[in-house]
C-alpha cells in the first residue's frame, strides 16, 4: 500500500480527539522512517492565559496527545494501518513552553514486535526549536474494528 494511501486510511478513520488537539497529517518521510503531523494551538489549549504575553501556556495533556498522535500514526506506517495502537506507557520531556502558534511533530517507531511498540517524537515550533521529546510504549494488533464499517481506529 502506497503512502498517500495510508494516509487516506488514517485520515477516513479520523479519532475525533484529534479535531480538538487541531491535529493535520501532513507526511511519512520514507527516508527518516518518520510521521509528520501539524498543529494548530489555540488560547482554548492554554493555562495561565490572562495577561500573558504570548497568549498562554498551553496546557502539558495537550503537548502530550500532539506527541502521542504523531507516534500512533508511526505505528500504523510501520505496521497496518487497521491496527489498534493503544499506549501503555507515555513519558514526555517538556523542554520549552508552547503558545499559541504552529508546532510540528515528528514521529518515529524504534521497534515493534508483534503486539508491543516502542515509539519517539519531538514536537518543534514554528523556529524549529524544539518544544517536547516523548516516547512511548504501545500494545499493537489487529483490532476488531477493522473489517467493521465506519469503525475508529485506537490512538
Amino acid at each position: 500500500m502506497s503512502y498517500l494511501r495510508i494516509i487516506e486510511e488514517i485520515e477516513a478513520r479520523r479519532p475525533p480527539a484529534w479535531n480538538l488537539l487541531n491535529l493535520r497529517l501532513i507526511s511519512y518521510d520514507q527516508d527518516r522512517n518518520r510521521v509528520v503531523m501539524e498543529w494548530q494551538a489555540e488560547q482554548r489549549h492554554c493555562h495561565s492565559v490572562k495577561g500573558h504575553p504570548k497568549g498562554g501556556i498551553v496546557q502539558g495533556g495537550i503537548v502530550t496527545g500532539w506527541l502521542d498522535a504523531a507516534m500512533a500514526s508511526a505505528c500504523l506506517f510501520d505496521g497496518d494501518p487497521l491496527m489498534a495502537v493503544a499506549s501503555l506507557e507515555i513519558k514526555v520531556a517538556f523542554l520549552l513552553p508552547a503558545h499559541p502558534g504552529l508546532y510540528r511533530s515528528y514521529g518515529t517507531v524504534i521497534r515493534r514486535g508483534r503486539s508491543i511498540a516502542f515509539m519517539e517524537a519531538e514536537l518543534r515550533d514554528s523556529s524549529d526549536n524544539m518544544v517536547a521529546r516523548g516516547s512511548s510504549t504501545a500494545a499493537v494488533r489487529l483490532s476488531d474494528w477493522s473489517s467493521q464499517s465506519g469503525a475508529e481506529p485506537v490512538t
